[in-house]
């Protein structure tokens, strides 16, 4: 199974990111962002299911993630 990264705008949106996609029965979990992928300190959520649905998920939810 293919792991994604996306980087989240801040803390508090990839914790709720978390908390719905795991409501919503889909794995994510919380970690920092390799410092490799950004600059600076911030966090991505990991997940398994298709990153598209999930951007359109979080979209609809207002849940704001950084744009590639």
């Amino acid at each position: 199974m293919k792991i994604t990264l996306i980087a989240m705008r801040s803390i508090t949106y990839a914790i709720k990111a978390k908390e719905l996609l795991n409501k919503l029965g889909m794995f994510c979990e919380v970690v920092k962002t390799p410092k490799d992928l950004s600059s600076g300190c911030g966090y991505s959520i990991k997940i398994r299911d298709e990153p598209l649905k999930i951007k359109q998920l979080l979209r609809q939810r207002g849940i704001y993630y950084k744009e590639s």
